[in-house]
């Protein structure tokens, strides 16, 4: 009896993971959106701890060796040294983006895909002319975990010219790799 009604509490706490990439990749947005607007580049100490439940062991893990070698360089060099990385690293513009959609994910096993249609609109200027919103794709890759699923990676799809592109994964080696 003990070991039935153990299964069943187990089944009844483990994340039903069908249908929840969407759903993870939402809860990402939710933290993402009130945080890029305040900076960008990696994340504080004080970012990572709200992003941690909704990313990757490994995703966080790569967070915290890039602001570690950020930290380094920043130590070593004595004049004022701007960040590695400037902007959004979440999102492929540099300025982030303001909305979101999260389209069909594809699952496949333990990880999944879900496209993005993101779209960021330049605030008015007195006295110039409107800028024209930016709309772009990008990728956000899930892993599942035994929490549920969490953003593993983003693939930049927008192809900016001055926007970011490949991996943010591969961005954040970088840095840790320039500063060991």
């Amino acid at each position: 009896m003990k070991k039935l009604l153990l299964a069943a509490l187990l089944l009844a706490t483990t994340p039903a993971f069908a249908d929840e990439p969407a759903a993870a990749v939402e809860a990402f947005y939710a933290v993402y959106g009130p945080l890029h607007v305040k900076g960008g580049g990696i994340p504080d100490a004080t970012a990572r701890v709200r992003y941690a439940p909704v990313l990757s062991p490994r995703l966080n893990k790569q967070l915290v060796s890039a602001a570690a070698a950020q930290a380094r360089l920043t130590a070593k060099v004595k004049n004022a040294v701007p960040p590695m990385l400037e902007g959004d690293i979440f999102s492929s513009l540099f300025e982030g983006a303001g909305a979101w959609k999260v389209g069909a994910c594809q699952v496949t096993a333990n990880t999944a895909r879900c496209p993005v249609a993101l779209s960021y609109v330049p605030p008015s200027v007195p006295g110039r002319k409107a800028e024209k919103p930016a709309n772009w794709n990008d990728t956000v890759l899930l892993v599942a975990t035994p929490q549920g699923w969490k953003v593993d990676d983003v693939i930049y799809d927008a192809g900016f010219a001055f926007g970011n592109t490949g991996r943010l994964s591969s961005m954040l080696d970088m840095v840790v790799a320039a500063n060991p």
